[in-house]
This record gives structure tokens, C-alpha cells and sequence, in this order.
């Protein structure tokens, strides 16, 4: 393939191409030049919702009540995420007003529309899509929706102004796809297969990429670096996981058991899913991703090699059983260590002097703030990156709890998007600074 010739200043929507491959770029010094042409072109910011629909074990996660604003103690929880101590706020005493119903909250997660139990509920525009429908034409993909075990056609985080489901697609090899893969059916059909065989679409374009990386500063080297790595390491995972579909099951007396492909990988398709939203935001394909972890939907699953004994769901139901709480503790820490690899990921990639954890707002929570009872209230929710002023525990009043919608309308305003109203929020959240 021949070498392309490289511009002295990038497109924001410079490609690397190849057959039926297109390969998007993240965020260079070398684009700046032909971004400070374009009014409409800043470096973006960016919004990534996450919601477990079975919560936290709130014991564990909350800070002690006395335990407050930028001198609080860490949780047992919090202390997987230490090393970020300074680029998140932990809240206590939030909730939807009058999101009750238990399990049916989740679809109000980023709608916060109350009563999702009711005989004849309607939800409301998600967070997530209000953000697509104002600034999503900036972007290849205006918002992506995406699931964890989701239960189709029931559960999901995004709907629609008309109050309509929109499925989360649960396939990272489909979303990859969507990302990098270009040309006719045949073309992407035969990448695909390439990439079972664990050949990178990198290779198809490696002579763009050595006269691209020869072209650029150093510091756009490391990032480029940093990004296809990333690229290569998410490459070899999807390929992993689709050669255990060619591979036959054993044959046992007992249940056979399932694949890494099946629900019981939860955990590893959690991180597939966090590895490719960072690839989506590092190109700047989308700057709006909603992600649905269903656990209410998930059976045993694996956690850092140990299996549960018992469903998720099930085991969320504990009723104080020291069995049932040791393994939902095990399951809550690795949802934590996951977050810090998230955190991790995002502040190693740079973007306009910042990284990109501080273009990326992260609200991570639930829809239960006691999975056990199906309670709805003190929900467990943390608030990460977007250039706040983090560092803290902002304790709100546990018995007459404050409307986490204000937090919405913080990122809202902080995307840009003029507007001091979001569902039932009174304004924005108290205690969120901006950093200077």
C-alpha cells in the first residue's frame, strides 16, 4: 500500500483507510491548526452514563455520615478508586423524585420520569438522547445506546421525546464494526473474518500509519501510540471470544458450562464495553453513550476467576445471609476495580492540554439504593470527570432526599447546552464546582 500524504494540519475527520476499513483518529495537536478555523470545532466534551440496576451494597459504598465534604474517608468500596481520590464526587441522600416501583426505575435512570410502576406510565426523553437530539449532529453517532445482559425490548437507559425504547446493543463486535469497519457487505464480511483470526485491521492500513506517525510531533507519537494499542488490545479480546463460539461444549454429567460469550462473562463484557466507549469518545464518534448493566438479568457470573454459587438477582435478595454478602461484595468490588481501569484509561489519553477524563462527564449509579428491599431512595452514584472540581462527598439530607436530575442539568450547561431545566430538577446540583 502506498504511502498517504499528510497534510501540515489534520482534519478532525482524518482517516486511515483501507479495504473496507476506515480508521477513525483520536484528538492530535496536528489537528489544531484546522480546528482553530472552524467556530463550531472546540475540543469537545463529552457524556457517559452508566447505571447496575442492582446497586451497591450501600454499607460499603456510602462514606460514614460524619464523614464529609473534601477531608471524607473513604469507603470500603472507594478505596479501589483512591488513586482517583480528585476526579470524582461521591454523592449520599439523592434520588428521582418519586421514581418508586423498584425494579421498572432503571428505565428512569437518565429520565428520571416518576411513577415507572403505574398502570399507564409514559416515560420521557433520556438524558443521553436530549444530549444526541442538540449536539449529536457534531459526530459520526449521535448517542449509542449499549447493554450489559440486557433484557431486550424491556430494560434500557435511552427513550426517545416520544417516550419509546431504544434497545441497547449488546454485541461489541457490532459496535467495533460500526466504528471501523467501511465498504460493501463483502468487504466487511472479510475483515471480519480476519479479525477471527486475530489479524488487526491495523495491518491493512500500517503504511498510513508509519507515514502518519512520521509526520506528527512527538507528543501526537505517544498518543497515537497509546490509541492503537488500545485498538490491538480490544481487536484480540473480541477475536478471543468468538473462537470459543467454534469451539464445541464439553460434555459432563453436570450443566455444561457457558461460554465467555454467554451472561456469565459479565464482568469482561462490563470492560468490553468501557474499552470501547473510550475508543468511541477517543475518536470523537459519538460525545453521548448510555450503558445498561442488567444485572436483574444476569445469572452466576465470574468474578476475577471466582464464580457465584448463585444468580445475580437472587443473590442481591440476601436478607443478610453472610454467603449471599460476601459474593455480592466480591461482585461490587470488581465493578469498582473496573471504574478504576476506566479512570485509568481515560486520564492516560491526552486532548487539547487536558486529558480525556477531564472532557468526559461519568455519572455511574443505580436506579436502587437497596437492591435487598427495592428501595428507591439514597441512591449510590458517583459523578466523574468533565473538568469539576471533584474531591468530595457531597452528603445531601438522607431522610428528605435531593433530586439528582440537578445533577443533569450540570451537564447539560456543561456540554454547552443552554437550559436550567431537566425532568423534575430544581436547578443545578449544589456543591459542583468548576475547576479554574
Amino acid at each position: 500500500m502506498s504511502n498517504v500524504l499528510v497534510p501540515r494540519s489534520l482534519s478532525r475527520r482524518h482517516f486511515l483507510r483501507g479495504a473496507g476499513v476506515a480508521v477513525a483518529l483520536p484528538v492530535l495537536d496536528a489537528m489544531t491548526p484546522a480546528l482553530s478555523h472552524a467556530a463550531s470545532a472546540p475540543v469537545p466534551r463529552r457524556f457517559f452514563g452508566i447505571c447496575n440496576n442492582l446497586g451497591l451494597l450501600p454499607e460499603l459504598f456510602f462514606p460514614a455520615a460524619d464523614s464529609t465534604g473534601r477531608e471524607y474517608r473513604p469507603s470500603p468500596y472507594l478505596e479501589h478508586l483512591s488513586e482517583h481520590r480528585n476526579d470524582f464526587t461521591v454523592f449520599s441522600g439523592v434520588w428521582h423524585p418519586d421514581v418508586d416501583g423498584g425494579h421498572p426505575a432503571d428505565n428512569c435512570f437518565l429520565t428520571a420520569a416518576p411513577h415507572p410502576g403505574s398502570g399507564g406510565f409514559r416515560n420521557t426523553i433520556s438524558l443521553d438522547q436530549l444530549i444526541g437530539e442538540r449536539i449529536g449532529n457534531r459526530t459520526r453517532f449521535s448517542s449509542l445506546t449499549l447493554g450489559v445482559n440486557v433484557q431486550q425490548g424491556q430494560r434500557s437507559l435511552s427513550w426517545t421525546r416520544g417516550g419509546v425504547l431504544i434497545p441497547g446493543e449488546e454485541r461489541v463486535s457490532e459496535v467495533f464494526k460500526r466504528l471501523f469497519l467501511t465498504g460493501s457487505p463483502e468487504e466487511i464480511q472479510a475483515q471480519m473474518r480476519r479479525l477471527s483470526l486475530g489479524q488487526s485491521i491495523l495491518d491493512t492500513v500500517a503504511g498510513q500509519t508509519k507515514s502518519l506517525q512520521r509526520n506528527v510531533g512527538a507528543a501526537d507519537r505517544e498518543r497515537l501510540d497509546q490509541y492503537l494499542t488500545g485498538v490491538r488490545d480490544l481487536e484480540g479480546r473480541l477475536a478471543s471470544a468468538a473462537q470459543w463460539e467454534q469451539k464445541p461444549k464439553p460434555v459432563v454429567k453436570e450443566a455444561a458450562p457457558v461460554d465467555p460469550t454467554d451472561p456469565r462473562a459479565y464482568m469482561e463484557k462490563v470492560r468490553l464495553m468501557y474499552d470501547i466507549t473510550r475508543l468511541a469518545f477517543e475518536t470523537d464518534s459519538t460525545r453521548s453513550v448510555a450503558l445498561l448493566l442488567d444485572s436483574v438479568n444476569s445469572p452466576a457470573i465470574t468474578v476475577d476467576d471466582q464464580p457465584t454459587n448463585d444468580g445475580y438477582h437472587n443473590l442481591s435478595h440476601h436478607g443478610k445471609n453472610p454467603a449471599k454478602l460476601r459474593q455480592l461484595e466480591m461482585i461490587d468490588r470488581g465493578h469498582m476495580k473496573l471504574l478504576a481501569k476506566l479512570f485509568a484509561d481515560l486520564k492516560q489519553r491526552k486532548e487539547g492540554g487536558q486529558t480525556l477524563l477531564d472532557r468526559t462527564m461519568i455519572v455511574y449509579g443505580s436506579n436502587m439504593g437497596n437492591a435487598n428491599t427495592h428501595v428507591t431512595t439514597n441512591l449510590p452514584v458517583l459523578f466523574a470527570g468533565g473538568g469539576f472540581n471533584h474531591g468530595q462527598h457531597l452528603a445531601f439530607n438522607l431522610e428528605r432526599n435531593y433530586p439528582l436530575p440537578n445533577l443533569f442539568v450540570n451537564v447539560l450547561q456543561r456540554l454547552g447546552i443552554e437550559t436550567d431545566k431537566f425532568s423534575t430538577a430544581t436547578g443545578t446540583m449544589r456543591g459542583l464546582e468548576i475547576r479554574g
